[in-house]
């Protein structure tokens, strides 16, 4: 019998990749569902619908093609699109640019040469040496799949040290929704959630046949329900600067803006620091961490729960 490409909606099997097709059929079903007549200026004349959103001879009205065309790509068939119908489609969905890139790296994917294994992420020493000189802020490389690849001193001291870590576990996906001193850390978890599978999204539509990412897709899909409830969501999103509240074990709350800097090296990672206003309880509260360093993490978890080891 013949094996068939993961769902792109159910648990995802470790062992296979992700289906485009599927992929590309949920994420402009979706797509389509949140949109409502009056959003785009059509007429509602109140008509029961049975599922939500526009129908698709309403999308295909707006894009300007025909409604067999319009599903037939909807059906997951994107072979041979032009250009122009794909930037039709996104402008009557309403798409960002993030999801009009989505749509696009879906529906026309780029040839890749198969490759028996994923290539190793390495991050370049001069890199490295950058990161340890950064020692006011946190900072901190990361890569494909939300790995994390390096980081400085201060980023141990605010996020835990990832070294204790097996390497493999070094991914924001596997911290955030699977060990709950994570989900305390992050205020705003559940936006933090969102951004992360939003993140693994933008990866499985650049690059769904990466082993790697199947299988921390399908690992996360059956240890957790929340990461199954937002993946079905087909949301996609990039974003390089913005806002995180932290609640520390050992000097409380924290403020802190993010910048991210992809770079421009063709390896896929990206440099994000993390900073304080000045003269803020916040900085003072990093200069504290700064004295600890990368005990930081486990002297705060020590005292709030006596007896217990990171």
């Amino acid at each position: 019998m013949d094996e068939q490409p993961a769902s792109a909606t159910g648990p995802v099997d470790p062992g296979l990749p992700l289906d485009r097709r599927a992929e590309l059929s949920e994420f402009l079903r979706t797509r389509r569902a949140r949109l409502k007549p009056e959003d785009v200026g059509l007429p509602d004349f109140g008509r029961h619908r049975r599922v939500p959103g526009l129908r698709r001879e309403e999308l295909a009205q707006l894009a300007g093609v025909s409604v067999a065309y319009y599903t037939r790509l909807e059906q997951g068939n994107g072979r041979n699109v032009s250009a122009e119908v794909l930037d039709a489609i996104a402008r009557a969905l309403r798409l960002t640019d993030a999801e009009s890139s989505h749509l696009t790296h879906l529906a026309k994917p780029k040839q890749h040469k198969k490759k028996t294994s994923t290539p190793t992420q390495h991050v370049r020493v001069p890199l490295r040496h950058l990161l340890d000189s950064i020692d006011a802020i946190p900072a901190y490389v990361c890569g494909r799949r939300t790995d994390i690849l390096a980081w400085n001193r201060m980023a141990a001291a605010v996020f835990g040290d990832w070294s204790e870590l097996p390497p493999q576990e070094r991914n924001w996906a596997r911290l955030v929704f699977l060990r709950p001193e994570y989900r305390e850390l992050f205020v705003e978890w559940e936006q933090k959630a969102v951004d992360i599978v939003s993140m693994l999204r933008m990866d499985a539509g650049f690059c769904p046949d990466d082993p790697r990412l199947s299988a921390l897709v399908g690992e996360l899909s059956v240890k957790s329900e929340e990461f199954r409830r937002l993946w079905a969501t087909h949301d996609v999103k990039e974003k390089s600067y913005g806002v995180k509240r932290l609640h520390h074990p050992l000097v409380g709350d924290l403020t802190l803006h993010f910048e991210g800097f992809k770079l421009s090296d063709g390896s896929d990672q990206t440099l994000i620091a993390y900073h304080p206003e000045p003269a803020s309880p916040s900085a003072d509260a990093l200069r504290l961490l700064a004295s600890w360093g990368t005990d930081a993490t486990r002297a705060g978890r020590s005292a709030d729960r006596p007896g217990l080891t990171p």
